[in-house]
């Protein structure tokens, strides 16, 4: 059966004004992108006057086993426990239009495969496994008490996060590539959420950068690299990392090296200031992420300012899982408040995360492509209501979400 999406407008995904149009999908691919389609018996028609169809959001930086970092709770958790909560998780960032997303750290090949065939109902998902760190760098979780506090617990389907020296380098890529990684995350720097390093500081030597790109390319893998302070950031440009997660204190120079090289930003604005929310909420967090957080709020956002003046290429990346699932659509708000445009924020958020995560299928709304779609009432433009004019979402040509109630789930596939 086909659903024809009728009499409203359309934004492509290319950041071009929103223009009339209808939209045919036919199972899950969209067929036509124009006006006047011919019915056939047994369409499904959907009146969208006075509304507006996107692309399906793309969300290039969560953690779907997290729910907030509050350290007290997390270590009061049955370590499986993660896993149920990554389906709500996984559930609310479906349901304000984000149909797919890279998971920087947490998220498996099992919860990939139980998304995918529908066990899970949740964006399409990209994921790291895990998060590689320095001993003492921003995964290590060793703590003064002597004890490991680890977010991300070694388990079969996820390799233990420190790693030293080249030759363990390349032996802990293989064995994420072995464990279905489809990208690999590396700490290139310090960050907020480790209370004892410092975000400024770089992390790992450049031979050990090398041998993680050059290892994760022999299995056609890219490497995103946390990387928040300049010499970290410059350390993983040169090593030939694909994007760069953060960027708290990149300047000039940086961006130069990230046109030189092609890289992309994801800056994740809403981490730092969700984080300081929560704090004041009164999560109970270390008092050095508490004071790096409020000091690195301010500086962040004039980088990635900088960083749109500059052209760097940007894709949108929330950290979402650092603070509570579903807040996804706020970084769009922060974005703008860079200096972006709405339509450059919305491509961002879809075209531009496609072309990073190497999504030729999506991103866009065009013919042959896959019908994931979100529709918004009014104007698609106001950014700060999106979420809140959000009526209907499709996954996969699926009517996953709609304002009336009529939401028609995938229905689990086994084997």
């Amino acid at each position: 059966m086909r659903t024809i999406l009728r009499g409203g407008t359309v934004f492509d995904g290319t950041g071009t004004d929103p223009y009339p149009a209808d939209v045919v999908l036919d199972g899950s691919v969209i067929t036509s992108v124009g006006s006047g389609p011919e019915f056939q018996p047994g369409d499904r028609v959907i009146d969208l006057s006075g509304h507006t169809v996107l692309p399906g959001l793309i969300d290039c930086h969560v953690h779907a086993v997290f729910s907030g970092v509050d350290t007290l709770a997390l270590m009061q958790e049955p370590f499986s426990y993660q896993f149920y909560a990554a389906q709500r998780n996984l559930q609310r960032t479906l349901d304000i239009g984000v149909t797919t997303v890279r998971d920087a750290g947490g998220a498996d090949l099992g919860m990939k495969q139980a998304t995918d065939e529908g066990l899970i109902d949740g964006p399409d998902l990209q994921t790291a496994v895990t998060v590689l760190s320095q001993t003492g760098g921003h995964a290590d979780g060793w703590t003064v008490h002597g004890d490991l506090h680890r977010l991300l617990v070694e388990h079969p389907g996820r390799p233990d996060t420190v790693v030293d020296g080249p030759d363990e380098m390349r032996k802990r890529v293989r064995q994420l590539a072995r464990a279905g990684a489809d990208v690999i995350k590396i700490c290139t720097s310090g960050g907020v959420l480790s209370p004892r390093d410092d975000p400024r500081h770089p992390q790992f030597g450049p031979a050990e950068l090398e041998a993680c790109v050059a290892t994760a390319a022999t299995f056609g893998l890219s490497v995103m690299a946390h990387a928040q302070g300049k010499p970290g950031i410059i350390n993983a440009l040169r090593a030939g990392v694909r994007s760069i997660e953060h960027g708290i204190y990149a300047d000039d120079e940086c961006f130069d090296l990230m046109r030189e090289t092609g890289a992309w930003l994801v800056p994740t604005l809403l981490a730092p200031v969700a984080l300081i929310r929560a704090i004041d909420a009164g999560a109970k967090l270390p008092v050095a992420i508490e004071a790096k957080a409020r000091a690195v709020v301010d500086i962040h956002a004039s980088a990635i300012a900088a960083a749109v003046g500059a052209g760097v290429k940007i894709a949108m990346g929330t950290d979402s899982g650092v603070f509570a699932h579903g807040m996804n659509l706020e970084e769009l708000v922060l974005m703008q408040r860079s200096g972006m445009s709405p339509g450059a924020v919305l491509a961002a958020a879809t075209s531009s995360a496609a072309d990073l995560l190497g999504l030729a299928d999506r991103g866009r709304l065009a013919p042959g492509l896959r019908a994931d779609l979100a529709v918004v009432k009014g104007d698609p433009f106001d950014l700060p209501g999106l979420q809140r004019n959000l009526t209907h979402v499709f996954k996969a040509g699926a009517l996953v979400r709609a304002a009336d109630g009529s939401t028609a789930r995938r229905p689990a596939h086994h084997r």
